[in-house]
């Protein structure tokens, strides 16, 4: 097994490919050799792209893998992960990343698997899609691209037999999804990914249509731009002290500016690892992380991206 510090591996570029416009698949191996640690379909790896960690979708197999694969699409407007990885990385360079981890696993016991992708949020379905065929599931794929932008076609359509349906109209995909989502026997469990207003409407679309949530299943690659809040105050349990917390500044940076060591690896709501205990005041969550039910409870918040919901916050720290 390839060793690990921390949790984090050492990997070595070994292919890239242009997938698709402005989509570049990276196919990475242990780079002393070793193998890799297998993971969970929908898993994804946080990676350190040029200073920044940011969170992608492993595309391949998690049984005994060789390889891990991802595929990022190019934000020329992001925080610059994904420029680094396109203008930066080369085949045989080495990259740091951490364990995988996985949010959007596929429900062992569901009769039926419906797969709902927009954009480059086929990346996690590709690999929903191998654990179906590998365990004999039954699999329906529903693909919204913008005509001649589609990463992973090929795959999404071999790895069907060919039954995917591929839309590049908005109106028509929503028309079929609305008869597909009618047609599922019982037992059927619905995971989308893909932009946020697109996985929004779908979502609302297979409530209205008496979907329970408990076999709605969904993932994003990051929070929206958020709007910088209200200003509050956090109190330390450990120490009774308060910091303040400006609009503007998330609950992460105020501890960080305080000389406080909190663990975080994504800064966007989505991996997890900033997760603190509430243990008086109301978050605001704003996370991606969290299940209804955990934001509900309101014992833990987010600290890269969520705030109090009020003037104070306390929590154990």
């Amino acid at each position: 097994m390839t060793a690990t510090v921390a949790g984090t591996l050492e990997l070595s570029v070994a292919e890239i490919v242009e997938a698709a416009p402005g989509v570049r698949s990276i196919t990475l191996t242990a780079a002393d050799g070793g193998e890799l640690p297998g993971f969970v379909p929908g898993s994804h790896l946080v990676v350190d792209a040029g200073g920044r960690a940011n969170a992608y979708s492993l595309t391949s197999d998690g049984v005994a893998p060789t390889t891990y694969s991802v595929s990022v699409l190019r934000v020329p407007d992001g925080a610059g992960g994904s420029r680094w990885l396109h203008d930066e990385l080369r085949r045989g360079d080495t990259v740091t990343a951490h364990l995988p981890r996985s949010t959007f696993a596929p429900v062992s016991r569901a009769r039926r698997h419906l797969l709902v992708a927009g954009g480059i949020g086929v990346t996690p379905i590709v690999s929903h899609l191998r654990a179906a065929r590998t365990r004999r599931q039954e699999a329906q794929v529903l693909y919204v691209f913008r005509e001649g932008y589609g990463a992973h076609v090929d795959d999404v359509v071999a790895l069907t037999d060919g039954s995917a349906e591929l839309l590049h109209d908005r109106q028509a995909f929503f028309a079929r999804l609305r008869r597909v989502l009618t047609e599922q026997p019982l037992g059927t469990h619905l995971y989308v990914c893909g932009p946020a207003a697109m996985t929004d409407a779908v979502l609302e679309t297979a409530a209205a249509l008496g979907w329970p949530c408990s076999r709605m299943h969904h993932e994003r690659f990051g929070v929206d731009a958020l709007d910088p809040g209200d200003p509050f105050t956090v109190e330390l349990t450990s120490t009774g002290a308060t910091l303040e917390v400006p609009s503007g500044t998330s609950l992460l940076e105020a501890l960080e500016g305080a000389g406080l060591d909190v663990p975080n690896l994504c800064r966007q709501g989505v991996c997890g690892e900033c997760r603190l205990s509430v243990t008086a005041g109301k978050p605001l969550h704003r996370d991606l992380f969290l299940s209804e039910d955990e934001k509900a409870a309101a014992e833990c918040v987010m600290a890269c991206v969520s705030r109090a919901d009020g003037p104070t916050l306390e929590i154990a720290l």
